[in-house]
């Protein structure tokens, strides 16, 4: 009896250990982020990573976002929690969006077994003028 007992703890043991180095958080690469621009350089990743930026009205945020493989997945929010921006960096690779509404902006990232890249830049509006 101790001995299917035993048995039955190290499987249970193994299945746990199995199961939780499965979904280990795990970033390679390069990561630089402050109030100008988010920018993750993807070499493995797997877990999420998120950042914000104080953007005022009229600023624009140039985005490159590209997903090489596996899968990452990337929302904005305004400061008010409406999404203004969800995607897998597989459709669309460079885009830009306007920033109506000053605040501070949240950016999610999630990536399952990833390889990518990320630039997120803020240019101000009265620079381009």
């Amino acid at each position: 009896m101790r001995r299917k007992l035993s048995i039955f703890l190290f499987i249970i043991l193994g299945l746990f250990i199995f199961m939780t180095s499965c979904n280990q958080r795990k970033f390679e690469g390069i990561r630089t982020a402050n109030q100008e621009f988010y920018n993750l350089d993807i070499e493995q990743m797997n877990g999420t990573d998120t950042h914000k930026m104080k953007l005022n009205t009229g600023d624009i945020l140039e985005i490159h976002f590209e997903t090489t493989y596996g899968k990452i997945n990337m929302k904005i929010k305004a400061p008010d929690d409406a999404l203004i921006y969800t995607g897998s960096g597989e459709e669309v690779t460079n885009f830009t969006i306007n920033i109506s509404k000053s605040g501070v902006y949240s950016f999610f990232v999630k990536a399952q077994n990833a390889k990518g890249t990320i630039h997120i830049k803020r240019v101000n509006k009265d620079i381009i003028s």
